[in-house]
């Protein structure tokens, strides 16, 4: 199976059909269909590392302020604890604490009612431990690899770039930032060449790489799915785009 990381931007495209939707539905169809997907979600952010082990996983609506629709959405798939205490085997010896009562937040269902619209696919996700440092993740990434020859699609979802405080919010248009502009194409060159390691340590990208993620949640999960791929995995953009200005929608597929 390849690695894939979503751009999931505004909680919003879960309703919406523009071309980030339509792409994201597109890529599913691409794909082998996964025996099960393992979600590194930028929305479960906290101290630990926590792996989803119920049979059937609630729908979390982790956003305020958006119109009712999205809240009456609901993304039935099935969990798999079977899934989950895989990842726990293969993480160890770092632990892992299964979890029965997270479920599947906006930065898994949001994506995934597009590219599984049928829902049949169980999903499991896995926590970001907010204390630990980028190689840290980069490390886990590494152990998740061989769920990809057991049928399993590893997809981690964030942004790239996500820098709300410059968000153009409403409905006004806004040109992508210099900066984002700089950022997400220095990240494009250094992902082609496969150069991870100064993408891992993106703080020292410089002042672009700061604005790009003033924190870490979102960008994380690139860091899993880099960690998950495999040398020789030919990446792909998918989806592109920056949203607001300030919130890149980069799709990143190797494999």
């Amino acid at each position: 199976m390849p690695v894939v990381f979503f751009g999931h931007g505004n909680p919003l495209n879960a309703l919406d059909h523009n071309r980030y939707t339509q792409a994201w539905r597109a890529l599913g169809a691409a794909m082998p269909k996964p025996r099960a997907i393992l979600m590194i979600s930028a929305h479960w952010y906290l101290p630990g590392t926590m792996v989803t082990a119920m049979e059937q996983p609630r729908t979390i609506h982790d956003f305020g302020g958006f119109p009712r629709p999205l809240y009456e959405m609901r993304y039935p798939a099935p969990g798999n604890p079977a899934l989950a205490t895989r990842v726990a085997e293969l993480l160890a010896p770092q632990r892992v604490q299964m979890d029965r009562s997270w479920g599947l937040d906006h930065g898994t269902w949001a994506v995934l009612c597009h590219a599984y619209p049928d829902a049949d696919v169980p999903v499991v996700q896995l926590s970001i431990d907010e204390l630990q440092p980028p190689s840290f993740h980069y490390a886990l990434g590494q152990r998740l690899r061989p769920l990809r020859d057991e049928g399993i699609l590893v997809a981690a979802s964030g942004n790239l770039i996500h820098n709300l405080h410059a968000y153009a919010w409403g409905r006004h248009p806004q040109e992508p930032y210099d900066w984002a502009l700089r950022f997400e194409t220095n990240a494009r060159e250094l992902l082609l060449a496969r150069e991870y390691e100064p993408l891992v340590e993106y703080e020292a990208l410089g002042e672009d790489a700061l604005l790009a993620a003033p924190a870490p949640d979102h960008y994380l999960p690139l860091v899993y799915a880099m960690g998950a791929a495999a040398a020789d995995d030919p990446v792909s953009f998918p989806v592109d785009g920056i949203d607001g200005g300030s919130v890149s929608m980069l799709c990143v597929r190797f494999g």
